[in-house]
């Protein structure tokens, strides 16, 4: 069956269908407790099988390199280092991955910019969407 979102709180009462995520392993890359948690929980929700959450950018640079993950969410500043190594490494493993920022487009390296991107604050709904166009089954 395929995986659902609600809509989170103030957000209309729907549910939107998405592509088949479950079974999928991604790899989070988050240093704020709380949110990391949050993105563990919505991807649990979609069915998928979490790697991490990790919160250290050479530990997220070793699993970029040789982990078995299929996708990955990343915060562009993980202790106040750029993601980019991460955001490297995976893109010449043919590995998708959705940037998760509080920044605009100017705090992102020019490289990644154009990469799918969620911005904090956001729900399930959204992370539903982008997840489904990213790493949906082909």
């Amino acid at each position: 069956a395929p995986a659902r979102a609600e809509a989170g709180a103030g957000a209309p009462a729907c549910r939107v269908v998405t592509a088949d995520l479950s079974g999928l392993r991604i790899l989070i890359v988050e240093d704020e407790f709380l949110v990391a948690l949050e993105i563990e929980r919505m991807l649990l929700d979609f069915r998928c099988d979490v790697v991490g959450p990790v919160a250290d950018l050479d530990t997220a640079l070793g699993l970029a390199r040789d982990a078995p993950i299929d996708g990955a969410v990343l915060d562009v500043n993980v202790g106040g280092r750029k993601i980019d190594p991460v955001a490297f490494a995976l893109a010449e493993r043919g590995i998708p991955f959705i940037l998760s920022t509080g920044y605009t487009s100017e705090g992102i390296t020019v490289a990644l910019r154009a990469r799918p991107r969620l911005n904090k604050p956001f729900g399930d709904l959204q992370m539903a969407e982008l997840m489904s166009d990213v790493f949906g089954r082909r």
